[in-house]
């Protein structure tokens, strides 16, 4: 965008002695950044000229060269009749800007603003605040907070650059080249460390816009791109593969971003590309320029829910994170004791365990965005895509989180519970052989999301969607889920 900045706006930012407001410092800064261009009108030198303080006034035209000058001065029509020198120069600019010369006029005169409205172009006529805004929305990012995920500059990891971590990625790669260049270029990772000074996995992003990630396929707007996604070997089967990829798909949703891509050789990445695949990631063709080397990736990440009548499970694995919750879908109340809560939802913080660590976790459950839960409920029928509710009992006492079903079936044989979980659940071995002593029902779900506002115990009885806290799965209906929805955020 080119912003055409009003000489009110100019003056402080060239007068030392002036305090700088935060919002005008931000906006500058994130239109240097990103590429945007500040602008002034010639009519802007004139005023500048008036100050009968010659040293500020020499300093400030001085410093006006940062900025890009308008190189045509039109006569304005709007001034036929006006004695005004100061009116003058504002109508000036503010034809400048009807006459297209920017996208934006940023000025703090509420003369100008009033003008503006006068004559239809109150909609481009920002204050700092507007300004600094619509640049934040464009560009701020809101950043992943993930237990045991670290988002970190790239640069920061280039001591380690030399460790075997990185050794598979060199291989027919010039893969420090391309490290060291992004590192440069302010690149962002998200990593795991195994132990102190150890990376246990890592996943280096970026957003792109309007990129054309293979043959005749050019994605419209901002989309996050996966860069680089390892996971150590000696980290392997601790879940980090998921935990990255919850870190994407947050940062997907709090951004806005409609598309995740990544590339790769297939066979080197097979088993990353396996893990896509079973998150919705789709094979679109090959990377241009990788000689049909690496193939691309694609996963559609609509803001909005698609019109997609999809069985539901699929629909949650193709636009994950939104889900179908439609009168074709059960809903259920799970409730979960507070300590195996704190281990499956590791990112979620209630109240009770703001004093904990969030790095707190030895159970490597709660990295998964797959999970599983156990129980001896009386409820034998939950289908896949039904949607769970989980209620923390105890301490918070309160529904915290939306969850899908994959499967639910009832098995009575430890090992073959084990077998069906892998390391899905918070449960023991132990555990697991005192439950199978009786059938045991095994629901294995994908976590969708926490609530904004967990919703407590007194609030459903209110709403009269439970008469009591749940001992056991409890079916509820369409209407009270979508009321749970509404006011849970």
């Amino acid at each position: 965008m080119r912003f055409l900045l009003d000489t009110n706006i100019l003056i402080p930012l060239e007068d030392s002695k002036l305090p700088l407001q935060p919002s005008l410092a931000n906006f500058v800064r994130l239109a240097n950044a990103h590429g945007h261009s500040l602008i002034y009108h010639p009519a802007s030198e004139d005023d500048i000229r008036q100050d009968t303080n010659t040293d500020r006034r020499n300093q400030t035209l001085e410093r006006l060269g940062q900025y890009t000058r308008l190189d045509a001065r039109l006569g304005c029509p709007w001034n036929v009749g006006v004695s005004d020198r100061n009116d003058a120069a504002d109508n000036e600019i503010l034809y400048a800007l009807h006459l297209n010369a920017a996208h934006a006029l940023v000025t703090e005169d509420q003369g100008i603003h009033s003008k503006a409205k006068a004559k239809g172009l109150v909609h481009r006529v920002y204050t700092i605040q507007t300004a600094e805004d619509q640049l934040r929305r464009l560009h701020d990012r809101v950043p992943v907070q993930l237990p045991n995920i670290e988002d970190v500059p790239l640069y920061s990891l280039s001591p380690l650059l030399s460790s075997s971590f990185f050794d598979s990625l060199r291989e027919g790669y010039p893969f420090n080249t391309w490290f060291e260049r992004k590192a440069q270029e302010g690149r962002r990772a998200w990593v795991n460390w195994e132990q102190d000074g150890i990376l246990g996995g890592i996943c280096i992003y970026a957003r792109q816009d309007n990129e054309a990630i293979a043959e005749n396929i050019v994605l419209s707007g901002p989309a996050l791109k996966l860069a680089t996604f390892k996971v150590g070997e000696t980290n392997r089967g601790r879940k980090i593969g998921e935990l990255l990829l919850k870190a994407a798909f947050r940062y997907a949703v709090d951004n806005r971003l409609e598309n995740i891509f990544i590339h790769g050789d297939v066979d080197l990445h097979h088993f990353l590309f396996e893990m896509l695949e079973d998150f919705g990631f789709v094979r679109v063709g090959f990377h241009p320029g990788s000689d049909g080397r690496d193939a691309v990736y694609l996963k559609s990440h609509p803001i909005d829910p698609p019109p997609d009548h999809l069985p539901p499970f699929e629909y949650l694995r193709r636009y994950f994170p939104h889900f179908r919750h439609d009168a074709s879908t059960g809903k259920f109340i799970v409730p979960i004791k507070p300590e195996y809560h704190r281990i499956l939802f590791s990112d979620y913080v209630s109240p009770a365990d703001r004093q904990l660590t969030l790095f707190r976790l030895s159970n490597t459950a709660g990295n998964a965005i797959k999970m599983a839960y156990l129980c001896h409920a009386q409820t034998k029928t939950i289908n896949p895509g039904d949607v769970v509710l989980f209620f923390r009992s105890g301490d918070e006492r309160a529904i915290t989180s939306i969850g899908v079903v994959e499967s639910y079936e009832t098995l009575d044989d430890a090992a073959e519970i084990v077998a069906r979980v892998k390391r899905r659940t918070v449960y023991s071995m132990a555990d697991i052989d005192f439950m199978a002593e009786k059938p045991t029902r095994v629901m294995l779900f994908r976590l969708v999301r926490h609530l904004t506002n967990p919703l407590t115990q007194v609030w459903l009885e209110r709403e009269q969607v439970l008469k009591g806290p749940p001992q056991s799965i409890t079916k509820i209906a369409n209407d009270k889920f979508e009321t749970i929805l509404a006011h849970g955020g």
